[in-house]
């Protein structure tokens, strides 16, 4: 159960290679392509085509990358002249995505919005794909799995992905946020766009700093979605960020007097519990849906402790009801989550990409020490390591370390929108906070019962209301109708 909670570490992430990209005789491209990602509807009107750089800049003869990017046409008659640029987080993820569902996107309703894939990604040519990076977690969560094995398991899968990919001429050196920013601000200039406006999400943040610090003569406005600062490092912090967040929710739970009637005392309880069974791990007998077997987990804290990390915006509210579920013993919802883990690995698409990112900007300013006692520091989840990727791994990755600018704040005056949701705790709202010191002409919105990525949330797009009001008018916080009725979940009792 290694890595029963992977999704708790992080859709998002860094980039950067040096402060500066050198120029070269080479000239960026980009070329409209009939052929597509994805089946836009028919009713959308857009170009789509790929911007061409090179992969390494300071080799004007080397290898040219090809990124796609679409074009959407904004649905007024008079769209306003600066459109904005949408690229996701990850590191690894891809934008490509979203371009099927831009009916629902309020900002097409005043400009032209362009979405934007980061170099090493799904639909990026090339893309930095390890099947067997998705081999290796798939086979260490297997039940009969020999724990000991783990780390050789995932060393020699992360060998075998490196080298693969050098032998197809890939310079992992060169896929970083530093060069993404720079990829962006190259279709900036080829678009002949005189100025424009960001939307970021979580990892993407970070390549919004870099372009505010780098590239800031054409931002007229930026929003970050679940921030992410530079100087922050996020190994060293994981593990405490997620039990924060967590005691949050649990204590809000315990003043609503219908949800601590329901389940009373149930902080105490849910932490005892996760103690408990970090020293005597719970048996859960599993049917495999492969074979119809049953196969037989044994779960600690830090496994249990995932009722609260996978769950989305929209399960918040059923998240005391679920713990209380697990403290009677009803392991149903438990069962559900593991019969996920049978299911057959992916294409480990976009984590070479992912590994680069870390290895260079995360994993070299990390404090070794820090992590360790991380891992063992909290009873309820011992064990639990804060680092997205073990210090071996990065080892045999072996890019080179960005520059101590990487790991440092930006300032600007620049107008940014940041956007938090108040139970996240793989961005914590005390992030955006911070960031506040230094963006000084930037206003917080901190959306009550939300988690991660506000303004992905399809259930209520509050967070896209206000972030497009944002870039209508960047000089004052927005203050949609739709916020001042958001309140605290109401908690899900029987």
């Amino acid at each position: 159960m290694q890595h029963i909670i992977t999704t708790f570490f992080i859709y998002s992430y860094f980039f950067s290679l040096s402060n500066t990209i050198p120029k070269t005789d080479f000239t960026p491209t980009f070329t409209e392509s009939k052929e597509t990602t994805h089946n836009i509807p028919k009713d959308q009107d857009y170009v789509f085509g790929y911007l061409e750089v090179l992969e390494n800049r300071d080799k004007p003869n080397g290898n040219k990358i090809k990124l796609p990017v679409y074009i959407f046409k904004s649905r007024s008659k008079n769209p306003k002249p600066d459109p904005i640029l949408y690229t996701v987080g990850g590191p690894g993820y891809t934008s490509m995505r979203a371009s099927k569902y831009m009916k629902y996107y309020k900002y097409l309703d005043d400009r032209d919005f362009i979405l934007f894939e980061q170099r090493g990604t799904q639909y990026a040519k090339p893309s930095l794909d390890c099947p067997e990076w998705a081999k290796a977690v798939y086979q260490s969560n297997l039940p009969n799995f020999d724990v000991t094995k783990t780390d050789s398991l995932f060393q020699n899968a992360v060998t075998t992905c490196k080298e693969k990919l050098e032998k197809s001429g890939i310079d992992l050196n060169s896929y970083t946020t530093n060069q993404i920013a720079a990829d962006i601000n190259d279709l900036i200039n080829v678009l002949g766009i005189e100025k424009y406006n960001l939307l970021t999400l979580s990892y993407s943040t970070k390549i919004g700093q870099v372009l505010m610090r780098d590239y800031p003569n054409k931002i007229r406005s930026v929003v970050m979605d679940s921030p992410l600062p530079l100087e922050v490092n996020y190994d060293e912090e994981s593990v405490n960020n997620l039990l924060v967040s967590l005691d949050k929710l649990l204590v809000d739970c315990e003043i609503d007097p219908d949800c601590n009637n329901a389940f009373p005392n149930i902080k105490s309880r849910f932490l005892s519990y996760l103690e408990e069974k970090t020293t005597n791990p719970i048996k859960v007998k599993v049917e495999n849906p492969e074979n119809g077997k049953l196969e037989t987990f044994y779960l600690k804290g830090k496994d249990l402790i995932n009722v609260f990390s996978s769950a989305s915006t929209g399960s918040v509210p059923n998240i005391p009801f679920e713990i209380h579920k697990i403290l009677n013993n009803d392991l149903s919802s438990v069962k559900k989550q593991l019969q996920y883990l049978f299911q057959k690995p992916g294409d480990g698409i976009g984590k070479g990409m992912r590994l680069s990112v870390w290895c260079a900007e995360e994993n070299p300013f990390n404090s070794q020490e820090k992590i360790a006692t991380e891992t063992n520091k909290y009873r309820t989840v011992k064990g639990l390591s804060p680092a997205v990727f073990d210090k071996e791994i990065c080892e045999i990755w072996s890019v080179k370390k960005v520059t101590e600018v990487e790991n440092q704040a930006v300032r600007s005056d620049i107008p940014v929108l940041l956007i938090s949701g108040e139970y996240d705790e793989l961005t914590p709202v005390k992030w955006a906070d911070s960031m506040t010191n230094n963006l000084t002409n930037s206003y917080h919105l901190i959306f009550k019962g939300w988690k991660h990525g506000p303004t992905t949330n399809w259930s209520n797009p509050c967070a896209m209301q206000a972030a497009n009001d944002f870039f209508n008018n960047p000089t004052k916080k927005p203050n949609p109708n739709c916020f001042e009725q958001i309140k605290r979940p109401q908690f899900k009792t029987e």
